[in-house]
């Protein structure tokens, strides 16, 4: 890249992982300026305003997001193999986050009750697409005859989202070094409600107990 470019991605490196720490409405110019030991009118020089930069975060955010957690799932076979390798991701990523914050979900907490604005609509439109990509997995469970016929996706989707976000919630606000394990359960639970008594093993169980001692090791690291 160009230094200029270099230059740029510096800067959102730093800015992911202000946004990541203070969310999106804690990310200032100033405070980044300082960070990166740049003038305001530098940093402005590769981002228009405030909100361009935190619309560019956004963007990163779910560009890495989907690197880490989508495009390596697609490796698996269409059905429930996919869908729980998403599932495993995602929540190796949830633990990852208990120490650093989830833009999403932060981002959402933020700005759930503000008027539009292009923050809010690259928010919604990136956790959109994720959703989305879920419940098109869940389909093609169903299609496949891994998942039963009266399968409800959005129900399960919702299940399945609703989870995740309990794990967030438990882990990084109540420290609870169980929220791990009993995400776990409940979404080992949940997939077999639904899963054919004719699909049988299917490969990619969510992440278990080794899980839970680096989620242990993180709490204790950042206390």
């Amino acid at each position: 890249m160009r230094k200029g470019e270099q230059t740029r991605a510096a800067i959102l490196d730093a800015a992911l992982e202000l946004a990541s720490c203070d969310g999106l409405e804690g990310l200032t110019i100033g405070l980044l300026a300082e960070r990166m030991q740049m003038s305001k009118s530098g940093v402005f020089a590769h981002f228009g305003s405030r909100e361009d930069l935190q619309v560019e975060v956004v963007r990163e955010y779910h560009r890495r997001f989907e690197d880490e957690v989508f495009f390596p799932s697609l490796r698996e076979a269409r059905g429930l193999p996919r869908l729980r390798a998403m599932m495993n991701r995602w929540m190796e990523k949830r633990i990852q986050e208990v120490t650093t914050g989830c833009i999403y979900i932060s981002g959402a907490v933020e700005y759930d009750d503000r008027a539009a604005s292009a923050v809010r609509e690259q928010l919604v439109h990136s956790v959109s697409m994720w959703r989305e990509a879920l419940l098109r997995a869940i389909r093609q469970s169903k299609d496949e005859g891994h998942l039963k016929p009266e399968t409800d996706p959005h129900l399960m989707l919702f299940e399945l989202y609703s989870f995740t976000l309990g794990l967030h919630h438990d882990a990084r606000f109540l420290h609870l070094p169980e929220a791990v394990q009993l995400t776990r359960d409940a979404l080992e639970k949940t997939i077999v409600s639904y899963q054919t008594p004719n699909a049988g093993a299917v490969p990619g169980a969510v992440a278990g107990a080794s899980v839970t001692t680096n989620l242990t090791s993180q709490q204790t690291d950042s206390r």
